[in-house]
């Protein structure tokens, strides 16, 4: 079996050609339809209805790209809010990462009005992979949008499937992916606060950034952690050979908390982070200092045998969070598949296509179930200040409830008893 080996992530990933839809299927559903039972209790759907519209933003000046060309740059967004009226189900369109065009159908209702909001809904940014697309966590979006938050997800521009052949050139998007992440995070946060339909009812002083993956390596920024690429890093991961253009491209990504020289220049509006297989420790591309200083809580969620990021990658930067309210949830017998929606049926083709969605051992709802959950807990705790919420979080140890002493301990707050197999906390 051919292969390509992904100098980014050390891992092979299956070869194939590039195969284009020219149509896409009726939209489908990805859920089933189990018991409130057996999932966490903060993954039930929230009071609010939820409204989505699709919006484009971009850097009000021209911006550096990783060779030092002045470009504009520009993102597509797509944002949940609680909304005053519901009308059809919204179809969110995407591609798989090799061209197969796929159709989900959502919860949420298509440019309907926003609820009005006295106080102001709190923003939430979302952060996809390498590759990606922007609804690839709409559970998360329709969720916390239920929940009484705005939440924006960004489609990176050079890192989406659409974007990158990822079978014959999967390298194209990873030095702009390795620039803007954090920086990307930043604006939309800022495009939300400014954006004429959602400016009255948002409160973007009350923020949280979830990321996925590279979308985790540019949270860990914007909460303020510096990149710290040497020579040799930085030559390595955008591919040139040039140490004179190595340099200057390490010069280029040390920033920190979007584009910044400093940690301290983190927004004051980012009160909470999760990081969903974050990738970057395991090279050690963040300055430690930096991380030790980070004030902001982070709940870090990671596959025990994640090949992608690394499990010992995600350890470090746990570790070396100073925050006292970071956390590091564990997902035992999980790879780096722990963030996205279930696989569209056009899919199922191929190992190649497959390969960024499923886990071997996971059913994906519920690893979404359980996103759902620790999501909800950190954002109402520390981006609201739910105080009760924060006891979701309080767990420690394993979910297993094996038995001490002949006596089995109770569950995790916020599941059933039987139904967190599987899971482990660690606290500072």
């Amino acid at each position: 079996m051919k292969t390509l080996s992904l100098l980014f992530g050390g891992v092979a990933l299956v070869s194939a050609t590039a195969v284009i839809s020219t149509s896409v299927s009726a939209a489908q559903t990805l859920y089933k339809p189990f018991p409130a039972d057996v999932m966490p209790s903060l993954s039930e759907r929230g009071e609010h209805t939820v409204g989505v519209r699709t919006i484009e933003v971009a850097y009000a000046d021209k911006v550096k790209d990783i060779a030092g060309n002045d470009v504009e740059r520009k993102l597509t967004l797509e944002v949940w809010y609680p909304a005053s009226s519901a009308a059809k189900s919204a179809t969110y369109v995407n591609e798989t990462r090799s061209g197969q065009e796929f159709e989900i159908e959502g919860d949420a209702s298509r440019d309907v009005p926003i609820a009005k909001s006295d106080s102001g809904y709190p923003v939430i940014v979302i952060s996809h992979g390498y590759t990606g697309y922007r609804t690839l966590m709409f559970y998360l979006g329709e969720h916390l949008a239920s929940h009484g938050y705005v939440v924006a997800a960004i489609d990176h521009t050079d890192s989406t499937n659409k974007d990158v052949n990822f079978a014959e050139n999967p390298y194209s998007g990873f030095p702009s992916t390795l620039l803007n992440r954090s920086r990307d995070q930043v604006l939309t946060l800022n495009s939300i606060s400014d954006n004429e339909f959602f400016k009255d009812n948002v409160d973007a002083s009350k923020a949280g950034v979830i990321g996925y993956s590279m979308g985790g390596y540019g949270a860990v920024s914007t909460v303020g952690g510096c990149y710290a690429f040497n020579d040799q890093t930085a030559a390595t991961f955008t591919g040139t050979q040039d140490p004179k253009v190595a340099a200057l491209i390490k010069d280029a990504l040390n920033t920190c908390a979007g584009g910044e020289e400093s940690s301290k220049d983190v927004l004051p509006a980012w009160k909470a982070a999760l990081a969903l297989a974050p990738w970057g420790g395991q090279h050690q591309l963040f300055d430690v200092e930096s991380l030790n200083n980070i004030k902001v809580p982070v709940l870090y969620v990671a596959g025990d045998n994640d090949d992608i990021s690394g499990y010992n990658g995600i350890k470090w930067l746990f570790e070396n969070t100073g925050s006292e309210g970071s956390k590091l949830l564990t997902v035992k017998n999980a790879r780096h598949n722990v963030a996205p929606h279930p696989a569209p049926k056009e899919a199922y083709g191929s190992e190649f296509d497959l390969g960024s969605y499923i886990e071997p051992a996971w059913e994906v709802q519920k690893l979404n179930a359980i996103n759902e959950h620790f999501a909800l807990a950190l954002m109402n705790c520390h981006v609201k200040g739910l105080k009760d919420d924060c006891e979701y979080l309080n767990v420690n140890g394993s979910s297993a409830q094996i038995p001490v002493g002949g006596k089995k301990p109770e569950p995790w707050k916020g599941f059933d008893d039987r139904w967190a197999l599987g899971l482990e906390m660690d606290g500072k």
